[in-house]
């Protein structure tokens, strides 16, 4: 398979950003009125999509907004904390030394993105979508494909929720599913994607053609 450009989501996909949002996702709930999780909750809500999370939480949808720019906020105030997953520098310096477009689309802000990419890994980024709206990604991708002059099938979006499976596919664009994300990763692979991925290192050795990661594969 050849790709020239290749589309990142940010959180759980590039940066370990797990751990923080179970944080401080108490302080969210208690801040704009939605309901607080147990851990239990938690688990197994990582199986549902973004509308079955926010119907659970009983967040209506004028307040989402508001939450993400907190969410925002709240991680560029502890931005130490936040990581790139091992491996992910590599792989991007793999792929744009392969002549590989690199581009970020996530609803986080562009200063968190460039902090925690830091500033090596920053510059391979040739396109940056910062500040999407929870559900305004498939746009994005669209505007993406006129910004480049490429055809859907010449791009990959890959990432770790459904939501960004449904706005790649919604715009033909082939995803990719990471399995180290916010989504399980049965989850993921039960909509078939076109490719799985279980480690960082496998998105360059599948682009590249150093290997073969079929999109049935089971993530180990």
């Amino acid at each position: 398979m050849t790709y020239q450009l290749v589309i990142f989501d940010f959180d759980g996909t590039l940066a370990d950003s797990f751990p923080f949002f179970l944080g401080v996702l108490s302080t969210l709930a208690d801040a704009h009125g939605f309901k607080r999780f147990n851990r239990d909750e938690l688990e197994a809500l990582r199986g549902s999509d973004a509308q079955q999370v926010i119907r659970h939480a009983g967040l209506p949808a004028w307040k989402i907004p508001a939450v993400a720019r907190h969410f925002r906020t709240l991680m560029s105030e502890s931005i130490d904390r936040i990581h790139l997953f091992d491996g992910v520098g590599q792989m991007l310096h793999r792929l744009a030394g392969r002549g590989m477009q690199l581009a970020v689309v996530t609803s986080n802000s562009i200063d968190n993105v460039k902090a925690v990419l830091g500033p090596e890994n920053a510059r391979l980024i040739a396109h940056y979508e910062c500040g999407v709206s929870l559900f305004g990604k498939r746009s994005k991708l669209r505007r993406l494909l006129k910004a480049t002059g490429l055809r859907p099938g010449q791009a990959l979006c890959i990432g770790d929720e459904l939501r960004d499976m449904d706005a790649a596919h919604a715009e033909s664009i082939d995803f990719g599913a990471v399995g180290w994300g916010y989504t399980k990763a049965e989850t993921l692979t039960a909509r078939r994607p076109k490719l799985v991925f279980a480690r960082v290192e496998e998105i360059a050795d599948a682009l590249l053609g150093t290997r073969s990661v079929a999109g049935n594969e089971m993530l180990r």
